[in-house]
């Protein structure tokens, strides 16, 4: 990934913030969204969000590490439980579900686990899923599989963004749409 001082300005609610354009493959740059330690837009975008929270929502899944901080938020202002969908397993997690992803940030493939404790919260339960921001929907993808695994069902999703093309992403409540740009 390289930086080239550009900057993509987003509003979210009152926030505004400027971006930092990267390019994360030849001639295909991103604005890259980086809430962690934003005490200001984690709490604005929550509230936002929390308005279209559907109401057959039971849990709320986010993967770590940037999506954190959100689930947390809306987890507080719909009291809804807050699952954390790790990328990596730590000796004390048992009897997990995984599925194999590729980020857009990374490159890289990864894996997604929940660990066995938070299985009672999913398993026959309606989940929304929360991200910082939908790019290619892998993440998306592997968390679907991950509930449908545990046996719950998916009630909604959801994103602060999602990059693109916006038509590709109909179905995911956002406060935005990032541009990517080829230049």
């Amino acid at each position: 990934m390289s930086y080239d001082g550009r900057h993509h300005r987003v509003t979210i609610g009152e926030c505004e913030r400027d971006l930092p354009v990267f390019e994360v493959a030849p001639g295909v740059k991103i604005a890259i969204f980086n809430m962690l330690g934003d005490t200001e837009i984690v709490e604005t975008a929550a509230a936002m969000l929390s308005q279209d929270v559907p109401e057959n929502a039971d849990v709320i899944l986010a993967p770590e590490v940037k999506a954190v901080p959100l689930g947390h938020a809306l987890s507080v202002a719909t009291g809804l439980p807050l699952v954390i969908v790790r990328k990596i397993r730590k000796p004390y997690m048992v009897n997990c579900l995984e599925t194999e992803v590729v980020s857009i940030t990374t490159g890289q493939p990864q894996t997604l686990f929940i660990d066995g404790k938070d299985l009672a919260l999913i398993r026959g339960k309606r989940a929304l899923l929360v991200d910082d921001v939908v790019s290619t929907g892998s993440t998306l993808k592997g968390l679907r599989a991950l509930i449908e695994r545990g046996g719950g069902h998916i009630a909604g999703e959801m994103a602060v963004f999602t990059e693109g093309d916006p038509g590709a992403w109909e179905g995911i409540a956002a406060l935005g749409n990032l541009p990517i740009f080829t230049d």
